[in-house]
């Protein structure tokens, strides 16, 4: 019995990304749908980082779990964001690229679920990395990715809002995160071996409490500041 306890939470997150996919091709966004929407994405990645730490905890780890794990992930972090970016183009966004239409631009977004696909078949055949992912993991894209949709939906400053809006922006987002999906850049791993103050678990303590006391202060405005906080730690441990 206990050895499906992490399949379970593992299709509770595919679950919410099929939800969140439905509420996000709903054909008008308002703010209490787009928050909606957030919490279910946040539920999934959730339910993604427990079902492996139960599946460690409980021994029962397998090739199944590992599987099921990068199709769920597919869906909830690699179908999902790029519907994000493919509504915010299709809703928001005056395109002004002439050689490009506007009907065809919004599909662009979906390059980002092509390098999660590879991505995560990538890290399926991967050695164990020793504390450290090798490109920007799926989950954390998903997440800089939902927080334009909140900063776009609950705020009120003009400089953020033209510049989500700008397609030019969108484009180099795009692009950007399907490079970091699949680079060979070092990420410091979050997950505990143990919690002594060594020098990598100093700077796991540092990234979490930055976070905590960030997102306390400044709400879904700090998330895109926390990445460039994760990418300079990590560059600097990990060098």
């Amino acid at each position: 019995m206990l050895k499906h306890i992490p399949n379970f939470l593992t299709l509770s997150n595919l679950f919410c990304g099929c939800i969140a996919i439905v509420l996000l091709f709903e054909s008008e966004f308002i703010d209490i749908q787009v928050n909606t929407v957030a919490f279910v994405i946040f539920l999934g990645i959730f339910f993604d980082l427990l079902d492996g730490l139960l599946a460690r905890r409980l021994n029962v780890q397998s090739k199944l779990g590992l599987e099921l794990d990068s199709l769920a992930d597919l869906v909830t972090s690699g179908v999902v964001p790029a519907i994000i970016i493919y509504r915010v183009l299709e809703k928001y966004v005056d395109l002004n690229i002439s050689f490009i239409s506007n009907d065809l631009l919004p599909y662009f977004a979906f390059l980002i679920t092509i390098a999660s696909a590879y991505r995560l078949a990538k890290f399926n055949i991967q050695e164990d990395s020793k504390g450290y992912f090798i490109g920007l993991p799926v989950p954390a894209n998903t997440i800089l990715i939902l927080s334009l949709l909140l900063i776009l939906e609950n705020s009120d400053n003009e400089f953020l809002l033209n510049l989500i809006k700008n397609e030019i922006f969108l484009i180099a987002l795009i692009l950007i995160s399907s490079y970091l999906l699949n680079s060979n850049l070092k990420l410091i791993s979050l997950k505990f071996k143990n919690y002594s103050l060594s020098k990598e678990n100093n700077i796991r303590y540092f990234i979490i409490i930055s976070t905590a006391i960030s997102l306390i202060v400044f709400g879904y405005l700090a998330i895109p500041i926390l990445f460039l906080i994760y990418f300079v730690s990590s560059i600097i441990t990990l060098r």
